[in-house]
């Protein structure tokens, strides 16, 4: 099994159908960002959109890829849905346990937070230093950073 199955489960939500988790295409420098989140959080609903857009400028400029993965603390699936909707990336299914996993093994206590990892599933950023640096460097000039 891949370490993209192994971090984010076999199957991924996408506005297109499901995706499998190993069709996330990762190499050299590109990253790969675990977002959590939710809809009744008042500083994600700020985030969420600078995030968005730095997602976007990053993947646009080509080269370097950033991948998202949102993992929704939502409370229900409603709720995840309709936040899901306003997002340019994949997410982890609101049905899977993965979530609360997730957010366990990583010590997510507070959101929102940003983990980034490399292209073979190395953590290389802290969740509160991964969201500084896409607030501080909005048009990602430095991306990826250097921890």
């Amino acid at each position: 099994m891949s370490w993209k199955c192994n971090l984010l489960g076999d199957e991924l939500v996408s506005k297109s159908g499901n995706i499998k988790s190993d069709d996330l295409n990762l190499n050299g420098e590109d990253v790969l960002g675990l977002y959590f989140s939710a809809h009744w959080c008042p500083p994600c609903k700020q985030f969420t959109p600078k995030l968005a857009q730095f997602y976007n400028k990053v993947n646009a400029r080509g080269g370097k890829k950033f991948e998202v993965i949102f993992v929704s603390l939502d409370r229900d699936e409603k709720t995840f849905k309709g936040y899901y909707n306003d997002m340019p990336w994949h997410a982890i299914p609101f049905s899977s346990d993965l979530r609360n996993e997730l957010a366990g093994k990583y010590g997510v206590k507070g959101i929102p937070s940003l983990l980034l990892f490399d292209s073979e599933g190395n953590q290389i950023k802290t969740k509160s230093g991964a969201r500084q640096m896409v607030l501080t460097d909005p048009d990602g000039e430095g991306f990826p950073w250097k921890v």
